[in-house]
């Protein structure tokens, strides 16, 4: 799949954790397991929900190895998260992903340093010009970075051959059209992946190609079949399906992310609800409301489902 254009369902795998502080592999094992009976078009691996901030280099490179081992002979694409805050960093995550085999690499936003929209345009193109094979998909969350992409540095970034897809999860509906037109009126194309699950369907309304979710975790199925009512242009069961799935969708960041979804993923029975700190599980107020959200679902084959 490494040479087709990013569509559907991507899920940012979480990164489960043991008792005594390891990765916890058969768990992991079990969330690859679940994703892949239900359908998704792939993983990305050591994303923010991955908790990637808190793995070292040596962790990356094992989950990545295993994930990559995983999905040999499957129908499954592959995304390796890589970017951080750090260009020289980034660029060597990337060069690490791409000899274990990826062809795609997330690379988010540099968080904290607050870099201009110049900084920002070196950094991607310093990452995307140091990819042998491959494409680079920019990821721009200013809820977790304190800065936006511009639309006009996306748009530009769009010129560069390495670069072909976006993660875009400022859950801004108009920054999305602003987006498509920027593009449409210098040429260019990326492919468009929603980085927000509540926006997920008005974002494949809005010409959007796909997503890279947390909530596909524990709603495949569901999202699945939102994706299918667009492509079959039923919007009477596409708006039945985002309303019903649309409290799972939004109550998934009552708290920080992943800290709802380990929550979720141990009453799923796929993993233990453990972090690195400085995360820790989510307090009493958030698991009685996650606990009054999931009552509203039946769960099947490891996922909420109506």
């Amino acid at each position: 799949m490494r040479n087709e254009p990013m569509r559907g369902i991507y899920t940012a795998i979480a990164t489960p954790f043991a008792a005594d502080g390891e990765i916890d592999f058969p768990a992991l094992d079990r969330i690859l397991d679940q994703q892949t009976r239900a359908g998704v078009r792939g993983f990305v691996v050591c994303g923010t929900t991955g908790e990637s901030p808190t793995l070292s280099k040596e962790e990356k490179e094992k989950l990545l190895r295993h994930v990559h081992d995983y999905a040999k002979g499957k129908s499954l694409d592959l995304v390796a998260g890589t970017g951080t805050n750090d260009t020289r960093e980034s660029i060597l995550l990337t060069k690490m992903a791409e000899k274990i085999g990826y062809r795609r690499f997330l690379v988010v936003v540099p968080y904290y340093n607050k870099p201009s929209q110049a900084g920002l345009l070196a950094h991607f193109t310093a990452i995307a010009d140091a990819v042998g094979e491959g494409i680079v998909v920019l990821y721009n969350v200013p809820g977790r970075t304190g800065i936006s992409l511009a639309v006009d540095t996306i748009v530009a970034l769009a010129a560069h051959p390495k670069i072909r897809a976006i993660k875009e999860a400022s859950g801004d509906l108009k920054f999305l059209a602003d987006l498509r037109a920027g593009l449409a009126a210098k040429n260019r194309s990326l492919d468009l992946l929603s980085g927000d699950d509540a926006t997920y369907y008005p974002f494949l309304l809005g010409g959007g190609h796909g997503v890279i979710s947390v909530a596909s975790h524990v709603c495949p199925r569901g999202m699945l079949e939102i994706e299918a009512a667009v492509k079959a242009g039923d919007r009477t069961r596409g708006d039945r399906l985002q309303a019903e799935y649309l409290p799972l969708f939004t109550d998934l960041f009552v708290e920080a992310n992943p800290g709802p979804l380990k929550w979720m993923l141990e009453r799923l029975g796929l993993c233990e609800n453990r972090f690195r700190l400085p995360l820790v599980p989510i307090g009493e107020k958030a698991a009685t409301k996650l606990e009054t959200v999931v009552a509203g679902y039946r769960v099947d084959g490891g996922q909420y489902v109506k």
